[in-house]
């Protein structure tokens, strides 16, 4: 189900850049990119290792880690990427971000749902895989929010330098969570790694 209201964002918000050219609407088009290249990835290992039992324990954490390194990574090159992005990009002028905004506050409905979900399925059942979808989500729906605010003030106030100014705070905000997150991710299924090996 995540990955089927995950997959349009990615869609939209690149169709939105072809009348668009706000920082943030870019920079959220990259996440949602990655994203859903995670999120789609952590679904087929998911549905692998749960298969029947037919998984043995240690193939199961060896894709599990698989896993959360690949979400991870991508999330981090999404993230450099973006903070490159941010700070070399210089328009001002940002044209309709209606799609983006659309999505961005869609986003937050639809990934604070999931947030919720993966949280209570891990609590009830324990999963290295639902857990980084639980902290995936989160950041996705924070990262929505902190989207919203900055179309909002560029639809709101387009061309001032108030909006100019939050489009790039919100762009640089963007890139900085999803590079911080992905090293996270991957950091932890190292760990897991060389516990596991011990």
């Amino acid at each position: 189900m995540s990955v089927l209201m995950s997959a349009p964002g990615p869609l939209v918000v690149g169709l939105g850049l072809i009348v668009g050219k706000s920082s943030t609407q870019l920079s959220d088009f990259f996440r949602r990119t990655a994203e859903l290249l995670g999120i789609i990835s952590a679904y087929v290992i998911y549905k692998i290792t749960n298969k029947d039992g037919k998984c043995d324990e240690c193939e199961k954490a060896r894709l599990e880690r698989l896993s959360n390194i690949i979400v991870g990574a991508m999330m981090f090159l999404a993230g450099s990427i973006l903070m490159i992005l941010a700070f070399t990009g210089s328009d001002t002028e940002t044209g309709n971000v209606i799609p983006g905004l659309s999505i961005a506050i869609l986003g937050v409905i639809a990934n604070t749902f999931f947030w919720i979900k993966y949280t209570s399925l891990n609590k009830a059942q324990p999963n290295a895989i639902i857990a980084v979808q639980s902290r995936l989500y989160r950041a996705k729906s924070l990262v929505d929010g902190c989207v919203t605010i900055a179309l909002l003030s560029v639809a709101i106030w387009p061309g001032t330098d108030l909006s100019y100014m939050l489009d790039k705070i919100g762009s640089v905000i963007v890139a900085a969570y999803l590079a911080f997150c992905g090293i996270k991710t991957v950091y932890e299924a190292s760990v897991k790694k060389r516990e596991n090996s011990l």
